[in-house]
């Protein structure tokens, strides 16, 4: 894709990949806007990053994300990039009892949230000469992780999305990429350092230069084993990788 002269609009902008992306755009020439919850993380960022825009929205809430895609598409009408990049990680047991407003909020923020974001946009993006939609799930999509079994369900259905979403746009000027993240070392669950985890400025770095290239998905080196092991021969890795991170389980806080 074309990484400069672009107006962006980032969900999750306020930590992690998402602001780590936005500010690699910004850092390019970009007009780059950020979404969040929190107006004193958006504050904080924009602050830290002049020319920055940033708007509250809980992408969990669909009429909010209706009224701030009018309002976006109305002060920015070059917009031509959107980001889906807002989502939370809790643990779940998916042998055990399911506490189901937690899971209803992790389905409506992983899954929803990037679906009915894309709605909100894609027919403003369809009018502009190049756009994209990128969509962030993770290499859990294809190695689900079973301490976190919602989660990787959620990513593997946002892997499903994207493949069709890139189908039916296929003949506009939208092009659908997909970042698929490894482990990267933020606070999505807890950013403790952990050398299994990839250093989130090699992680952006690496994207930023494949993104150049991508015309659908967006992998570091690190993550093409994982998504080269969904298939029929899929279940031993995924028992191995689970087993693994049991021995030697996830720090949290």
């Amino acid at each position: 894709m074309q990484l400069n002269n672009n107006t962006i609009f980032v969900t999750g902008g306020t930590s992690g990949i998402g602001r780590a992306l936005a500010e690699a755009f910004h850092r390019r020439g970009n007009q780059v806007i950020i979404a969040g919850r929190r107006k004193d993380l958006l504050d904080d960022v924009t602050r830290a990053n002049p020319g920055m825009d940033a708007v509250e929205l809980d992408v969990a809430d669909a009429a909010q994300i209706r009224q701030v895609a009018t309002r976006i598409i109305a002060r920015y009408p070059a917009l031509n990039v959107v980001i889906n990049n807002a989502g939370i990680m809790p643990f779940d047991d998916a042998g055990g009892d399911l506490d189901d407003a937690k899971a209803v909020h992790l389905v409506n923020t992983n899954l929803l949230g990037p679906v009915r974001v894309s709605a909100a946009f894609v027919d403003h993006l369809k009018r502009q000469p190049q756009a994209w939609l990128i969509n962030n799930s993770s290499v859990l999509a294809y190695v689900p992780l079973a301490a976190t079994a919602l989660y990787s369900a959620t990513k593997a259905a946002i892997h499903s999305y994207s493949l069709s979403q890139r189908f039916v746009l296929r003949d506009t000027s939208v092009r659908v990429l997909e970042i698929a993240p490894p482990w990267v070392d933020t606070d999505l669950v807890h950013k403790s350092g952990d050398p299994r985890a990839m250093p989130l400025d090699a992680f952006i770095a690496q994207t930023m230069d494949k993104l150049a290239t991508a015309t659908t998905e967006v992998l570091v080196d690190v993550a093409l084993p994982l998504r080269a092991n969904a298939g029929p021969d899929e279940h031993a890795f995924v028992n191995q990788f689970n087993e693994a991170l049991a021995n030697e389980p996830i720090p949290v806080a």
